[in-house]
């Protein structure tokens, strides 16, 4: 990696998570693959399914904001 990839990589890595996750999805959503539709097609019946697991009472919610504290505390 080039010394201008490691010092954006550093700086990237100081933001909050909901914020390194954005810049993550903006990275690869730059690049052409051929099965990106394929993968979103699956990733929204994941979300479907987990909204259906929901409203059937199935799952356990946790707030992000716990969540997201939760890893700052581990890093």
């Amino acid at each position: 990696m080039t010394k201008h990839a490691e010092s954006i990589l550093a700086e990237a890595l100081e933001l909050p998570p909901v914020e390194r996750a954005e810049l993550v999805e903006n990275l690869l959503s730059s690049f052409e693959f051929r099965s990106r539709t394929s993968i979103d097609s699956l990733w929204a019946q994941e979300a479907e399914d987990r909204i259906d697991a929901f409203d059937r009472n199935e799952m356990t919610l946790i707030s992000a904001k716990d969540v997201f504290a939760e890893i700052e505390k581990s890093r």
